[in-house]
Formats: C-alpha cells, structure tokens, sequence
C-alpha cells in the first residue's frame, strides 16, 4: 500500500495560484488530521497532457461543473470552452456520450416560446440568431433525472455576452438535447424546485431570474413564468467587435442558487455587492436581501437543517440554519435585513464550489485561487483536511453514499499545461 500523507490544515503558501501545471498523482493518499477521512486520487480525465493516453480526454476542455445522475450511474461533466457535455459511466468512468452545444436547423424545432420576454437587442442583423455554439456553465435535473438542464454562459457570436443566452434541456435517457429556451444575459447557476415545480436560472449577466413552470411532465407545456429583476435590470451596450470582461462589473453577479426546502422561496448569492437576494414563489416578486455574511458569495447549498455558503475572495464556508432564514425573511424591510450569528470556517482563497457529505458531518470546498480541496467538520467547523487538487478547481459533486467526490479544473489561458481536468478522489471514513 502507498504511504498515507498526513494532510496539512495550513492554507496553500500565501493562497496564490498554484505553479504552472500543478498536477494530482494518480494513487496519492491523504489523511485527515483527526484521523477519521482517508483520502484517495483514484482517477482523473484530462487534456493538459494530450500524451497520457491513460487519463487523455480530448473533450476536456474547461470544465467548468460536474453533476452525477441520480440513478448514480453516470456523470455529466460540462466543458465550457469545448461547447460540449460529456457523459461518463459511473462504475468504470469509461465515456458513453458526448452531447455537442452547436445549436443550428437541426434544433429549430425544439425551441420554446418565450412571449417576447428576452428580445435581441444588439445582434438584430444577423439572419439566424438561433445558430451558434453554447458553453455550457452549469446543470440541474428535473422530473427525477429524466432531463438535465444546461445553461450557455453565451451564444458564440455574443462576444459581450449582452443579448439573450439559452438553456439546453437534455433527456438523459438518450443523452440528446430535446428543448431549448431562450435566457436573459449570461445565465450561470441553474436550481430545481424540491416539489420539482419549477426551474430557477440566475442572469449573472443583467441582475435577473428566470422562472420556469415545469409541473407537466409534457416538455411542449414547459412555460416561463416570470423574469424578475433584483434591485434593476442592468442596461447593456458593449461593443459589437471588441471584448470585454463581463465576469467583472456585472452589478450583483448573481450566482448560487437554490430552492428553500418548502419551495416557498429562491435564494441567490450576490457575488457583486454581497447579500442574498429572496424571490417569494406564492408572489413571483423579489423580497429583498439578507445581509450579514461574509461579502462575495459564490455558492449556496442546503443540507439538513443548514444553508451552507461559501464566500470566493476571503477564502471561508459559512452557514445558518434554516430555521433563523426563515424568521430573517419574515423580517425584511426596505428591501434588506441582517442577519448575524453565522458559523464559519476558514479555507482557502477562490472558494467555489461546495458540496456536504449525506450525513452532513463535512462540507467540502473547491478552492480555485489555492488550487486545494479542503475538508471541514461541520461539527466544530474547522478544517481537517487541505488536499491537492489540479490546478483551478471550480466545479465539484458527491456521490449519493459520499464516497466519490468528483472535482472539475477549469482551464485558462495564460496557463497552458494547467486545468482542462476532472478529479476523483474515493473518501474512506474510517470513524
């Protein structure tokens, strides 16, 4: 058996990106510092190193999430850059699909009608705004796994990312895409409804939320319920031919989003301005926000009675219990109420993803900046574990028995043998 590394609770040396092409080992073991969570690199799939023909995956390019089905037996992982989503078994990580985003006449008639609700305004004179590659961001299953919903960061010719992007439904029976949308500007994060009634997607791009009515089981009937803005609607005119970077300046950059557990109400991270923003279901109107955390929120997770977060530049995961959320809504003036008390533990800077074990007696965190997976025991909310992780991880799911976390690294430009890679690591709690 290889030697087991005991794992440092230190933060990364001065939580700085990690060198050029930081890689995991295949086979490396870790342990926690209490002892009670072994830690394995039992696979990986990747294309920073196009001669490993053991873990070589030409479709891996940028991951940026990962979700497993439901059935949990296969996995979904969404390359952004690649305009592409690749399905994988389960048990043998072997590729089965692979789910192209190049939307043109072969997908005219599987487009839904908005009512006008998300108008062109900047594109006007090309002759097919419905013909374009979308990168896919994010996903969420509805209708218990059958369909896997996948919004485009943007359409290919939107440089700026100003006109409406799109959502692609796939029917996971087959893997092919059955249903398109049209979205406000630069949709990210996607969330389901636990009575599976509705589907929410966050326009990081222009400061609003779609709602979709997915109660039919009949795809045709599937109806956008409202757009609702928080706070305003951002008003848009970049430039037609040169680029600009939306990921910044984009008013709240509304992130992580979920459903509280009665399905009364969405919750959105504000990662621009801070706060949570809350949309009442029953009214379809915007509340207001929460205020009281850590600034800079990228990710929101509900698990058991706690709302888990996590805040990206300082580097923590930070939660509530529902409970207290609850009562903070019931008293929402002006549109804002604080809310103090939160637990927090300290991680690694570029806190993104997170995911929290079926127990709920860890929360996982990927740590983009420090290129690290870190572990903290929702018990006392300290780290037990700082793991090595590809560099630039961002995307992050845990298998239903907790046992199989799987991480994505996201690719980047000025690092040419970095990112463009999936992790699995095999967790072993030994208490």
């Amino acid at each position: 058996m290889a030697a087991i590394m005991i794992v440092a609770s230190a933060a990364a040396a001065d939580d700085k990106p990690l060198q050029r092409g930081s890689h995991t080992r295949l086979g490396a073991r870790y342990l926690s510092t209490d002892s009670a969570v072994e830690i394995l690199v039992a696979g990986k799939k990747q294309y920073y190193n196009p001669f490993d023909t053991v873990t070589r995956d030409r479709d891996i390019l940028s991951p940026k999430s990962i979700n497993i089905h439901p059935s949990g037996k296969k996995f979904y992982v969404n390359s952004l850059e690649g305009g592409r989503t690749v399905v994988y078994d389960m048990a043998s990580s072997r590729k089965i699909a692979t789910i192209s985003h190049h939307i043109g006449a072969a997908h005219r008639n599987l487009w839904a009608d908005d009512g006008g609700m998300f108008p062109f305004t900047h594109n006007t004179d090309r002759a097919d705004v419905n013909t374009f590659m979308g990168r896919p961001v994010e996903s969420t299953f509805s209708h218990s796994g059958k369909y896997l919903w996948i919004p485009y960061y943007r359409r290919s010719f939107d440089i700026n990312a100003q006109d409406p992007s799109a959502i692609a439904v796939v029917d996971t029976r087959c893997d092919s895409i059955i249903r398109l949308f049209h979205t406000g500007a630069l949709p990210k994060m996607i969330a389901t409804s636990p009575d599976g009634r509705y589907i929410a997607v966050a326009h990081w791009g222009e400061n609003t939320v779609g709602i979709i009515d997915i109660a039919s089981d009949d795809p045709a009937k599937w109806r956008y319920k409202a757009c609702i803005p928080i706070d305003y609607k951002l008003k848009l005119n970049y430039s037609l031919t040169e680029p600009v970077d939306r990921d910044n300046g984009s008013g709240h950059a509304l992130r992580g989003t979920v459903f509280t557990p009665d399905g009364r109400y969405v919750l959105v991270g504000c990662m621009g301005g801070g706060g949570i923003a809350v949309i009442d279901l029953d009214s379809m109107k915007y509340l207001g926000k929460i205020y009281g955390m850590k600034p800079n929120i990228r990710h929101l997770a509900i698990s058991g009675d706690y709302l888990y977060m996590s805040a990206n530049r300082s580097g923590h995961v930070q939660r509530m219990p529902l409970s207290r959320i609850y009562e903070a809504i019931g008293k929402i003036r002006d549109r804002a109420v604080t809310l103090t008390g939160w637990d927090t533990a300290q991680v690694d800077k570029g806190a993104r993803t997170i995911s929290v074990t079926p127990d709920g007696r860890y929360v996982i965190a990927a740590c983009n900046v420090a290129s690290t997976v870190v572990i903290v025991d929702t018990r006392t909310m300290k780290r037990i574990a700082t793991i090595p992780a590809d560099s630039f991880p961002v995307g992050m799911d845990l298998s239903a028995d907790g046992a199989l976390l799987f991480v994505t690294s996201q690719g980047r430009k000025d690092y040419t043998y970095a990112g463009n890679c999936v992790t699995i690591y095999r967790l072993t709690y030994l208490d």
